[in-house]
């Protein structure tokens, strides 16, 4: 269990390094990701040791919820005054990725018929 979270931790230091060193854009975790689903992608061995680590995670996802819940409550005075507009912005950008998730996922099924 230790040498498989080390390697997720791994991956997400690397794109972390990558993202600061070369001022992407982009997160850290989001560059580590990638690179990690690129080398289980290319070395399935890998995605294999590190899968029983990864379900537990995902098993127990709900706990990394409650660092946000804190937040929320501890900034309720915001959400009194800009409720409304947060309202609106998280449903829009709700349906927005929805929406373009729904597109993308019929891109790539349609692309691979061909």
């Amino acid at each position: 269990m230790i040498p498989a979270l080390a390697i997720l931790l791994s991956f997400q230091l690397v794109g972390e390094v990558v993202a600061r060193g070369l001022g992407l854009p982009l997160p850290g975790p989001v560059i580590g990701l990638l690179a990690l689903v690129v080398s289980c992608s290319l070395r399935p061995p890998l995605a294999e040791r590190l899968r029983p680590v990864v379900q537990g995670l995902l098993g127990n996802l709900s706990l990394f919820f409650v660092p946000a819940g804190v937040g929320v409550i501890a900034h309720v005075g915001e959400f009194r005054s800009d409720g409304l507009a947060i309202a609106i912005a998280l449903t829009v950008s709700t349906a927005l990725a929805i929406g373009v998730g729904a597109i993308v996922f019929r891109l790539v099924a349609r692309g691979g018929d061909e």
